[in-house]
């Protein structure tokens, strides 16, 4: 009987790289997209009518502006764990679940790529 492989080939590899590039270039793209949101935000126009609903638009344009920094910031998280995880298919740890030291099944890694986890591991850590 057959041992199951303990890393991911050259090959594999290359297609979770390309997938992970592919993501990083989309997140990328969204955090400029939502810092040149916040930066139009920021200019304030020239209507300086002092009324009740421009205090209620202050206040929705603070809450959007807040919604957006939030979603930056997870943004930026995100795309730190697919760099962390482009580290780790160079150093030939990508794949390999830190919790029970077996291979994470190609489609959960296709689905979530940055994933230290199998299913297995993830629910044991929910107990």
């Amino acid at each position: 009987m057959s041992e199951a492989p303990l890393r991911y080939s050259r090959e594999e590899l290359a297609e979770f790289e390309q997938i992970i590039q592919d993501k990083v270039t989309a997140a990328r793209k969204e955090v400029a997209f939502i810092k040149e949101t916040l930066s139009r935000k920021n200019d304030t126009g020239t209507d300086n009518t002092a009324s009740s609903s421009k205090v209620l638009e202050d206040g929705a344009d603070t809450a959007e502006k807040e919604s957006l920094n939030q979603l930056a910031s997870r943004q930026m998280k995100f795309i730190q764990q697919l760099e962390n995880a482009l580290i780790r298919i160079k150093n030939g740890t990508y794949g390999v679940c830190i919790g029970t030291g077996k291979l994470i099944p190609k489609e959960r890694l296709r689905a979530v790529p940055h994933t230290q986890h199998s299913i297995e591991a993830k629910m044991a850590r929910r107990d």
